[in-house]
């Protein structure tokens, strides 16, 4: 395989439209893409027809606008390029008003109340920043043009526009600062983001016999198998070669649709796995996750695997999350986040970093709203991951710089990386980065970049990047605000910087974020504990984010309503059909088998002690009363969580219902588990009706 050679070969980049497109049409493309406006009709029939021809050349038979609702996946219909025959014959066609507008079913598609039902009518739009692509499936080859989905009164109701709307606005608040630093030459800034994906592999024949992993994404039941990930030996380890056969699929995949998948390594819990691409564009990064975890899908079942997205498929092992690098550059190369080699005396970056601990600070629970959903509430806080409290690492060198900022307002020094000699002679001394990495922090800077760890391995990372996007660029407005009426800029600057610093240094924390004296010391600081989704969701629409969004157009109060609508009804249909599976998996598959092993023990006590009265059956007997006992804990248990789920689903006000799921059925659901998978300890394996954790983990 020649990477070079396949790589972007099913997208339709500048490269390929300068291919494809007239010189003039070309142009016009490019002029909007560059600085924004519409294509002219006219351009858009001949961009339409050439990406056709070009879709045409690569086998494809359809298209269709491919976006992003408030599902948390993508969406699209097909429709092919034929038009009515005449004379038995057709041609094939798309024109500029298929390639700029879709009308798909809006009331099929979560709104939050924004739509009644009865009205349907959203459009899709063409969003020229991210590239089409052709996408190779069983139904064959699909060009995909990416669009954003918007309601007829105008509403977004995916994920995608907010984000663009955002990008737009931290551009303009950016170029603002740097015009008051003498920067003349930029144009343009963006947000650029790279994803890395965890994810886990399971055979598809043994997940095919558990309910709970088909509905549910996670295992319901399950008890800890003999090993875990205790030995530390599954990360960065050797690569099983079924997997290795995968991931080389996977990678030719992504690498024809211009996804720039670079790392591919075992994680840290048994058939958990990572990839990780290139940096790019925020809404092209966004798109392209997307359209990753749907390759990751597909991809594996080629391999009889099936992939595992949901951030804790696994009870007693890591769970997967994903982490959003988050950083701003500008057209002509300049990377924001840089502190440069004497970062005391880059005052621009000094600046910028104390506008986003500013705006982490303030918007604390936005950001923890940013990474919520139903899977994340089984990770967060699991002494696996970033705790549930937002927090910022800056790591030695930039602590240091914030803490003589904040007593004398100036840093005079900065502290310097080292050198480490291994002591080997025939070994290189090697350049140690002035900061090590903190792997509990929530939002840490990694170098030139800031991690965002929080967001789960399932979630779209839109939302994530949009609230990002906004908390900053309000910092940078606000600063902006005062720096423009500076009479001494240089001195205003620092003085502002220094200010920031010291309001909102309490978010600053470089120590171990797993350990419970943090909990006790965020708590001092008053930094925000948001320990599930549910208590999360509030944040959407709080007088300070409705400011936020209306401020700058991102959302209206009735958009931020709407998605705090969709997050409430989400959370309360996953744990229901979570509740459901238990229920179903109990009474079908557990207690039948479990009755059916107690009678074969009660038998086999029957049978022993009338061949041989004087027998010792005590060990059967204590097994037996143990069973009889579990089992008896676990019909009481489900017929209580099917008591509470019908109590809770009565419930008419849906914040009600999901606190309800939260506070009550995830309790009876923890309470059935707790005797089933004490009991798969003690039944026969061959009895047991489902694939146990060392099956579905270390059988792949």
């Amino acid at each position: 395989m020649n990477i070079a050679e396949i790589f972007g070969q099913n997208i339709f980049s500048e490269t390929v439209m300068k291919q494809w497109l007239p010189t003039k049409e070309f142009s016009e493309v490019m002029n909007v893409l560059q600085n924004g406006g519409q294509l002219s009709m006219q351009t858009a029939d001949v961009v339409a027809n050439a990406m056709k021809d070009w879709a045409v050349s690569k086998g494809a038979t359809h298209y269709t606008h491919w976006f992003q609702p408030l599902t948390g996946i993508t969406a699209e219909k097909h429709d092919s390029f034929l038009t009515p025959p005449v004379a038995g014959k057709t041609i094939l066609k798309l024109t500029g008003k298929q390639l700029i507008m879709g009308e798909p079913d809006a009331s099929s598609f979560p709104s939050g109340g924004l739509r009644a039902t009865h009205y349907a009518r959203g459009y899709t739009a063409w969003d020229m920043t991210s590239p089409a692509f052709i996408k190779e499936q069983a139904c064959g080859a699909v060009l995909c043009i990416p669009t954003v989905f918007v309601s007829f009164t105008g509403e977004a109701l995916d994920n995608k526009t907010p984000l663009l709307r955002s990008m737009e606005v931290l551009n303009e608040q950016t170029l603002r600062l740097l015009r008051l630093f003498g920067n003349t030459t930029s144009k343009k800034v963006l947000p650029s983001v790279g994803a890395e994906q965890e994810y886990f592999l399971v055979d598809r024949q043994k997940y095919l016999k558990r309910r709970d992993l088909i509905y549910t994404g996670r295992t319901l039941f399950g008890a800890k198998a003999p090993k875990g990930q205790e030995l530390d030996d599954q990360y960065f380890g050797v690569i099983r070669e079924r997997v290795g056969a995968y991931m080389k699929d996977l990678n030719e995949e992504l690498w024809k649709m211009g996804i720039t998948a670079t790392t591919q390594h075992n994680e840290v819990a048994p058939a958990q796995h990572e990839m990780a691409p290139i940096f790019s564009d925020a809404n092209v990064a966004v798109d392209q996750n997307q359209l990753a975890m749907e390759t990751m899908k597909r991809v594996a079942t080629q391999h009889d695997l099936v992939c595992l997205l949901h951030e804790k498929p696994y009870a007693g092992v890591n769970g997967s999350g994903k982490h959003n690098n988050w950083s701003i550059s500008t057209d002509d190369g300049l990377r924001l986040l840089d502190p440069g080699p004497k970062p005391n005396e880059n005052l621009q970056f000094q600046l910028i970093l104390a506008c986003i601990v500013k705006a982490v600070d303030v918007h604390a629970d936005l950001l923890r709203n940013a990474a919520a959903c139903p899977g994340n509430d089984h990770r967060l806080g699991a002494q696996e991951a970033p705790p549930a409290i937002v927090s910022i690492f800056l790591g030695d060198q930039l602590g240091d710089l914030v803490e003589q900022i904040t007593h004398s307002g100036v840093a005079a020094g900065v502290l310097q990386s080292g050198k480490l000699d291994t002591g080997v002679s025939t070994l290189p001394v090697i350049n140690k980065d002035a900061t090590d990495r903190n792997r509990t922090s929530p939002f840490a800077f990694t170098g030139n970049k800031f991690e965002f760890r929080m967001v789960g391995s399932s979630d779209s990372i839109a939302n994530a990047n949009t609230t990002l996007n906004t908390i900053v660029a309000e910092a940078f407005c606000e600063a902006a605000d005062i720096l423009e009426k500076a009479h001494d800029f240089v001195h205003d600057a620092k003085t502002l910087v220094a200010r920031y610093m010291i309001e909102h240094s309490g978010v600053i924390f470089n120590g171990n974020g797993y350990s419970d004296e943090w909990v006790a010391e965020a708590a001092r600081r008053g930094l925000p504990n948001l320990k599930s989704m549910v208590a999360a969701v509030p944040a959407l629409t709080t007088e300070k984010s409705v400011a936020l969004f209306e401020k700058f157009g991102i959302f209206t109060k009735a958009e931020l309503e709407s998605r705090e609508e969709v997050m409430y009804e989400t959370y309360a249909k996953t744990v229901h059909i979570e509740a459901q599976t238990m229920i179903h998996m109990a009474g079908k598959h557990y207690i039948p088998t479990v009755i059916q092993f107690v009678t074969g023990l009660a038998n086999s006590i029957n049978a022993v002690k009338a061949a041989c009265p004087t027998a010792d059956v005590t060990t059967q007997q204590d097994l037996l009363t143990r069973c009889s006992d579990l089992l008896a804990e676990t019909h009481e248990a489900l017929a209580a969580l099917e008591k509470v789920v019908t109590e809770t689903m009565a419930l008419e006000n849906v914040p009600e219902m999901a606190n309800a799921f939260h506070d009550q059925v995830m309790p009876a659901m923890a309470a059935l588990r707790a005797p089933v998978d004490e009991l798969e300890l003690l039944v026969d394996k061959d009895l047991w009706p489902v694939p146990t954790y060392g099956d579905l983990m270390f059988e792949v």
